[in-house]
């Protein structure tokens, strides 16, 4: 549970399931959105703690010229959990760090912390509310080929590595089945209602 006095939800959902695209909505309707893996991205290059953190556990090739090294370091933790918890343990703190100062001088009724891991980061602990976008097997394998360019086996394996939709749904406070785009603008229209209540509560 959030301790700010900023209101705060946070919103997942498995690949293809259309998690971006409720927060798109959510933005539209006056909500910041948080996108922590394009914060987390950006942290990696640009908070100098973090760089030197990385860098003393996966070494110097970690970074060019360019910045971080994203093959090089995809290829340290691919297919290694105790890796990947490593170097997860390294940047969720400073992701975290990153979300509560940013959250505090966002001036919406409320803010949206959107992470595709939010249950495995801990993430939960830091909103008030929590809501899981759903979908259709065979919807989330066509819009992950068609967005991607993947294979469907490809798309398969992505979706058998993440948190399963019953596991979100016993996790999660709210949830949102995501089958056609009518159907998910009005119902993402009642979801910021109550959000806007729940905020003023």
């Amino acid at each position: 549970m959030s301790e700010s006095t900023k209101y705060k939800i946070g919103v997942t959902g498995g690949i293809g399931s259309g998690k971006s695209t409720v927060c798109r909505l959510l933005a539209d309707m006056g909500a910041a959105v948080y996108d922590s893996d394009a914060r987390a991205k950006a942290l990696m290059n640009e908070d100098m703690a973090l760089r030197e953190a990385i860098i003393t556990v996966f070494g110097e090739e970690c970074y060019g010229e360019e910045g971080l090294n994203r093959a090089y370091l995809a290829a340290q933790v691919f297919g290694n959990e105790e890796v990947l918890a490593r170097l997860n343990a390294i940047v969720h703190p400073a992701v975290r760090a990153d979300f509560r100062a940013w959250a505090e001088v966002q001036k919406s009724t409320y803010v949206v912390l959107e992470s595709a891991i939010l249950f495995e980061a801990g993430f939960e602990n830091e909103v008030d509310s929590t809501l899981a976008v759903m979908s259709p097997l065979v919807e989330r394998v066509r819009r992950t080929m068609e967005r991607d360019g993947a294979t469907r086996e490809e798309v398969l394996r992505r979706i058998s590595h993440q948190m399963s939709d019953d596991e979100l749904h016993r996790l999660s406070t709210h949830t949102i089945v995501n089958l056609r785009m009518d159907y998910l603008e009005s119902d993402v229209e009642q979801l910021h209602k109550r959000f806007c209540y729940e905020a003023g509560r």
